[in-house]
């Protein structure tokens, strides 16, 4: 099994992460098939949480921020087929917005589901132990003694490990844990001996996340997060999902005119009028012109149904209430 011990830098990176459910979901799913573990502290749980409000706050600012800076240049420089664009984007940006801050959402499931890692008084004593000999991440002024209590948390965690698991300490605290003034993927001379470079690792960030679950997991890592590529997938613009509605509608509208009229007729035990049925086989051509003969019905009940569910949900989406369905 591979077991993960994450900083809370590192999972708030892969929340703010716009491709996040790239490593987010393989993560559920191998832990789910008992092939993957996370180590979380508590502390590591209550860092997340105390820093989300802020970090959920900095990234939809940062959304919006961006639209507000590109709708003003538009304003100033653009033409008309700008001012179409802003309008879809007004649309889009909330959705922009739901869909990064579900990495938080996530994320914080996957610490509470982790495997509960508690300090015993072996661990405080080893930490004690480094601040007094300056061992990072105590070395600097500053007060890192959470850190030094992650790292022998991790190292305790390592010391009780079965024969052929491996374990993996993740950080993007490079100041705290890394070789100073080096490359930010080693760590700190004093944390050398907790990474042997076989059953445990020192990796920094996504980029190690990344690349301990390629190495760990393979093809199957790979599979799982390629996957996760239609989460990216645009969405609908704001002029595409009006002109669905209005075909469905007129789809609709061009049906119940056929049925209004043959019930009326039949009712009186008369043909159609003349008239009315010219009236109707022009709109009928114009219909197949328009979206096809095959697209147009007439429908069995399934499919009529099928057809007013898709206009009850675009309508919905555009703010009407469900089964709105007046032609």
């Amino acid at each position: 099994m591979l077991h993960l011990f994450l900083d809370t830098s590192t999972w708030l990176d892969l929340a703010k992460h716009r491709k996040g459910q790239r490593w987010i979901v393989p993560i559920r799913v191998f832990e789910h098939q008992k092939k993957l573990e996370l180590l979380v502290p508590q502390l590591v749980t209550d860092e997340f949480n105390r820093n989300r409000p802020r970090a959920e706050s900095a990234v939809t600012a940062s959304v919006r921020e961006r639209f507000r800076l590109l709708r003003n240049d538009l304003h100033e420089y653009g033409g008309e087929e700008s001012h179409t664009w802003l309008e879809e984007m007004t649309h889009q940006v909330p959705l922009l917005s739901a869909a990064t801050l579900q990495n938080f959402r996530e994320i914080g499931s996957l610490l509470e589901g982790g495997r509960r890692v508690e300090p015993t008084e072996r661990d405080y004593e080893r930490v004690v132990k480094r601040g007094i000999n300056k061992q990072a991440p105590l070395h600097l002024q500053k007060n890192s003694v959470a850190d030094a209590l992650l790292i022998e948390l991790y190292a305790s965690s390592y010391e009780s490990r079965a024969q052929n698991d491996q374990y993996a300490f993740i950080t993007s605290n490079h100041q705290d844990f890394s070789i100073p003034n080096g490359d930010r993927r080693e760590p700190h001379p004093d944390l050398e001996k907790y990474f042997n470079g076989t059953k445990s690792h020192y990796l920094y960030g996504i980029d190690g996340l990344n690349k301990i679950l390629e190495e760990y997991f393979g093809e199957e890592f790979i599979e799982e997060a390629d996957d996760t590529e239609f989460l990216h997938q645009d969405t609908r613009t704001f002029t595409e999902i009006l002109e669905a509605e209005y075909e469905f509608f007129d789809k609709i509208s061009h049906v119940r005119k056929i049925i209004i009229a043959e019930r009326d007729a039949a009712a009186k035990g008369i043909p159609i009028p003349p008239e009315v049925e010219a009236r109707l086989d022009a709109a009928n051509r114009a219909m197949e012109e328009r979206y096809g003969a095959e697209n147009i019905g007439p429908w069995d009940d399934w499919g009529w149904g099928f057809v007013h569910g898709k206009l009850s949900a675009l309508r919905w989406v555009l703010g009407s209430e469900w089964d709105f369905l007046d032609t």
